[in-house]
């Protein structure tokens, strides 16, 4: 009974929040995606800051080597990075392609240029939903062990706050490719996590508990790279006053959103 309800409260939190987060991003918000592209950036880094860091700050973990794993997982996505870049301009040599390995390290503004080539960060992204989706996944079955109904709060709240971050997630991965299809199975795949992470909680609740600040670290590592080196880099162009201050709104509605739902999900 207790599995079965692990099961599907990480399978609705995981794979239901990246489904509703498409019907937004897709549908409703489709047109708008430099708008989505700043949503995006503001989301990612409150996922960060606001959500991710203090769980891990607030255990028992110690500050210094909270940091330590915050530094390894920015250069450790960093290496990711280089690395696509590389296998990319290996793979198209010629034309256009190549140019857009040269221009990345230069004007990261063109985001024309960029639509057609994998933007930099869809792996970072990845990885850091995996392991985000997992650690969510342990959280969850950590609540229902505790207490059915705690359970079912931990799963709604996980839903909640990964709306907004997943559809950071399908934005990034749109940017790479003009696949709606592959950005959603992608980022599927990576909620999908969720649920092993509720099956291993289960199992080894005790034990994994304590690694639990560590992979909400590496998670937020992942979104704050993303953010600072691939979104807001694209919104660094030169607009007008008014583009701007949407731009700047948008952000800011983006990291309003989490800290609103992650503000709820704590005072539940």
């Amino acid at each position: 009974m207790l599995l079965t309800a692990i099961l599907i409260g990480t399978l609705l939190a995981g794979i239901g929040s990246v489904w509703l987060a498409a019907v937004l991003s897709f549908g409703v918000l489709a047109r708008y995606t430099q708008h989505m592209l700043s949503l995006a950036a503001g989301a990612l880094l409150a996922t960060a800051f606001m959500h991710l860091l203090p769980e891990a700050f607030e255990s028992q973990a110690g500050a210094q080597d909270l940091f330590m794993t915050l530094l390894g997982g920015l250069v450790f996505f960093f290496l990711l990075d280089k690395a696509e870049l590389w296998h990319h301009g290996h793979e198209h040599h010629h034309g256009h392609d190549h140019d857009h390995s040269h221009s990345h390290g230069h004007s990261h503004g063109h985001s024309h240029g960029r639509a057609q080539a994998p933007v930099a960060g869809t792996w970072a992204v990845l990885t850091g939903d995996s392991v985000h989706c997992f650690g969510d996944g342990v959280l969850i079955a950590s609540a229902f062990v505790a207490d059915l109904r705690l359970g079912v709060i931990a799963a709604l709240a996980v839903l909640a706050h990964e709306v907004p971050h997943h559809m950071g997630d399908l934005m990034v991965l749109r940017q790479s490719s003009s696949n709606r299809q592959a950005a959603l199975l992608k980022v599927s795949l990576a909620g999908a996590v969720t649920m092993l992470g509720g099956l291993l909680g289960y199992w080894l609740v005790d034990q994994l508990h304590d690694y639990l600040p560590y992979f909400l670290v590496v998670a937020s590592s992942s979104f704050a790279y993303v953010a600072l080196a691939d979104l807001i880099p694209q919104l660094q162009k030169q607009l007008s006053a008014r583009q701007t201050a949407a731009q700047i709104i948008w952000l800011f509605t983006g990291m309003g959103l989490v800290t609103l739902v992650s503000g709820w999900a704590h005072g539940h």
